[in-house]
């Protein structure tokens, strides 16, 4: 492992301590942009190929031309993988607008900024029970905000953070403009209700997530069913499992949700199943050696 992770900035590399863009870059002066968050295990790199397409999909929807090919992109991601000598890793792909004026407006930037940022960021909820708010910041309206952009700007989901944070909880459940439940603020959720796996539609506001793809395809290989449809607090609340997912997160077990145990007992066994499943499969996809 090298002293200094190295960061790729627009073909070039350079020390994290020196790995830096203009002020000038939309991506800071306003959160113009794209990301994709993606782990490498044992020198895998996982799904790397259905995060590359939501990437691409999502700067599409904003008006942002990508100035490398899928096959250009996914070159420059494995090479930062090698270049750092990563086996396991957690990945962070960004398109800005890239350097423009103080104005908004997106003419003003000829050029976007690519970035890929390989580093070490353990499972935010491994080994934990997580607990949980619901919180009063809504997600924002698909009719302001397509959910299916992954866009630089998540303000909206830091402010239900905070709300997690001041209430001493791991995590905020954030509802969408008809009161039913989205996501949290950085990850899908299921509920497990006799025998069923739920999970709100993307209509719902909800991110195409890709542990969430991921997860529904492996119930539905063990014979679970799988539901997609809106769910209310209260079902959350004396539902019989819940976890969240998400590609930092990966799976976490949902315990607590506004100071209220959910499910009885200790006993968690459709969430322990996937956990065990995601586990078998996770070192498998887009090799870097």
């Amino acid at each position: 492992m090298l002293e200094e992770n190295l960061v790729y900035i627009d073909g070039e590399y350079y020390p994290r301590s020196k790995a830096k863009i203009s002020v000038y870059d939309h991506g800071f002066l306003y959160g113009d942009g794209v990301f994709e968050g993606i782990r490498v295990y044992d020198g895998y790199i996982f799904k790397l190929d259905e995060h590359l397409k939501r990437l691409y999909d999502s700067a599409k929807s904003i008006s942002l031309h990508i100035p490398l090919t899928k096959a250009q992109f996914k070159d420059a991601i494995i090479d930062s993988v090698r270049r750092n000598r990563f086996r396991d890793a957690y990945l962070r792909i960004i398109v800005s607008r890239g350097y423009g004026d103080l104005g908004l407006n997106p003419v003003k930037c000829p050029k976007p900024t690519i970035v890929i940022i390989a580093d070490q960021l353990p499972p935010l909820y491994e080994g934990i029970n997580v607990t949980a708010i619901v919180a009063a910041t809504r997600r924002n309206s698909p009719d302001a905000l397509d959910p299916m952009i992954k866009s630089m700007n998540y303000l909206n989901n830091i402010l239900a953070k905070v709300e997690a944070n001041r209430a001493g909880a791991h995590e905020a459940i954030m509802l969408n403009h008809n009161g039913t439940i989205c996501e949290g603020t950085s990850d899908n959720i299921f509920i497990v209700k006799n025998g069923e796996l739920i999970t709100p539609p993307l209509t719902d506001g909800a991110l195409d997530g890709i542990t969430r793809r991921t997860v529904i395809d492996l119930a539905r290989e063990m014979n679970i069913p799988v539901v997609e449809r809106s769910i209310t607090v209260h079902e959350l609340l004396s539902a019989d499992e819940a976890f969240l997912t998400g590609t930092a997160a990966e799976i976490g077990p949902l315990v607590e949700v506004n100071h209220q145990r959910i499910g009885e007992g200790e006993q968690r066994p459709v969430t322990m199943k996937l956990i065990e499943a995601f586990k078998r499969i996770r070192k498998s996809g887009t090799p870097v050696y």
